[in-house]
Parts: structure tokens; C-alpha cells; sequence
């Protein structure tokens, strides 16, 4: 369910601005949307984990508000945010 450390530094280096940044709202996103297929994955096996689930919805509900607001700051930098993590249909 958790993504290991590797894959974490993976992440960050996919999606960070400059060197050092962790913090950006791409790199949340992009942290967050691996979170999420890891519980997503968990949750298909063990259907009755509603604990799980209520905290795959917080997730959710968190990589949304940054969504909004990185569309609010930056369009271009939403719609790269979303191309690259094919996010929608």
C-alpha cells in the first residue's frame, strides 16, 4: 500500500521543478496519484477494508484541492500535471 523510497525519489525526480524542490504541487500530485493506485490495487482484493477506503477518499479528496488550485495559479503547468499522469479522459 505504502510506495517504497526508491520509488518515491523516482517521483519526485520525474516531476520536481529544480533541484531540491519536494514541495511543489506537481510533486505533491504526482506522490499523492502513487498513493492512490497503491490503494486502489489493495482495495480490489479486500473489498470490505473501509478503513482503507475512507483513507483512499481523504487522498482523493486532498490530490483534488491541489488540483484546483494549481488550475487557479497555473493553467499550463495543470495541464502538464495532467497529461503527464493521464489523470483524465
Amino acid at each position: 500500500m505504502t510506495i517504497t523510497k526508491d520509488r518515491k525519489q523516482a517521483v519526485i525526480g520525474d516531476f520536481r521543478r529544480k533541484d531540491g524542490d519536494t514541495g511543489s504541487p506537481e510533486v505533491q500530485i504526482a506522490l499523492l496519484t502513487a498513493r492512490i493506485n497503491g490503494l486502489t490495487e489493495h482495495l480490489q482484493s479486500h473489498k470490505k477494508d473501509y478503513a482503507c477506503r475512507r483513507s483512499l477518499l481523504m487522498l482523493v479528496s486532498r490530490r483534488r484541492r491541489l488540483l484546483d488550485y494549481l488550475k487557479r495559479v497555473s493553467p499550463d503547468r495543470y495541464l502538464d500535471v495532467i497529461r503527464r499522469l493521464d489523470l483524465r479522459k
